[in-house]
């Protein structure tokens, strides 16, 4: 088993960048996908992020070209660099590997995207 920690949430300006990072506590080596979530108050957890084995990423239309998943498997993180952010990104943002046929989560860190 792993348990992950995300870290980097914070409060931004419309327009601007923020860098998630989710720590695994043990190796993900054999994670067959990695993603990213979030969850706004009132609303469903949406999924934001994935990255497959072989390098394959998934984005849904609402962030494409705006975040941008990526992992370091030497430092078992699993990052999102989350660039021109909009109030509507406002949410709790969380991060889940699949692995080993178990779905592990971390708590979670805050975006808040306000002027």
């Amino acid at each position: 088993q792993v348990q992950l920690a995300e870290s980097g949430g914070g409060l931004v300006p419309p327009g601007g960048s923020l860098r998630l990072t989710c720590e695994a506590s043990g190796s993900i080596r054999r994670a067959y996908a990695m993603n990213w979530y979030r969850q706004a108050p009132g609303k469903q957890r949406d999924l934001v992020a994935q990255l497959t084995i072989g390098g394959k990423t998934f984005y849904p239309d609402s962030v494409k070209g705006r975040f941008t998943i990526s992992n370091d498997n030497a430092k078992n993180t699993v990052l999102l660099q989350i660039d021109s952010l909009k109030p509507e990104d406002t949410a709790v943002y969380y991060c889940n590997i699949g692995m080993d046929s178990s779905s592990y989560w971390g708590q979670g860190t805050q975006v808040t995207v306000s002027s």
